[in-house]
């Protein structure tokens, strides 16, 4: 997967029409992608969601989080979710999607107007659901995309809009798979 293209802030805002457009009831998912160790990537056709390991055979549990007491993996940011509409502007590049570290890419409006904490998604046969818990970014996303890409998805439109992507945890686990509709539960 390539580093390459980072927009500039002007050319990111100039796509927030597009992003603005994503359906707010029923979506698509548009890309699956696992990550099973640090700075790896697969693209999946389908994927499983469990209730205690999140998407099978991704690092989330073992990787743990350096903000938990114990180190331990959070349990409400199971999943990372990105609009992608918002990854198709910031990566430019469907081969750079999975540079941007979620688990599910779905054409849905996940600004937090439309989908509160405790919202759930229907997506194939599992349910997920919104956590308050903020999706920011890190180091990692700016050295991807960009300065620019990353004071975009937090600025207070990026915000608002969920841009950076949100996070959620899975409470019935079952099969995701690619042109799947998502929609709130």
């Amino acid at each position: 997967m390539t580093q390459g293209l980072q927009l500039s802030m002007s050319e990111l805002e100039s796509g927030l029409d597009e992003v603005r457009g994503a359906p707010r009831d029923e979506g698509t998912v548009r890309m699956i992608v696992r990550r099973p160790n640090v700075d790896q990537r697969e693209v999946l056709e389908q994927g499983d969601l469990d209730l205690e390991v999140g998407l099978v055979g991704d690092n989330w549990k073992a990787r743990g989080f350096r903000k938990t007491a114990d180190g331990s993996a959070h349990p409400d940011m199971q999943l990372n979710v990105m609009n992608a509409r918002a990854t198709a502007l910031v990566a430019q590049d469907p081969s750079r999607w999975p540079l941007a570290g979620d688990q599910l890419y779905i054409d849905l409006d996940l600004s937090g107007e439309n989908l509160p904490a405790g919202t759930r998604l229907a997506i194939g046969s599992a349910i997920i659901e919104v956590t308050p818990e903020p999706h920011t970014g890190c180091s990692k996303f700016v050295a991807r995309f960009g300065a620019d890409a990353m004071k975009f998805v937090n600025s207070p439109v990026g915000r608002e809009l969920n841009l950076r992507g949100i996070c959620a945890k899975v409470v019935a686990p079952g099969t995701v798979r690619v042109g799947d509709t998502v929609k709130k539960a």
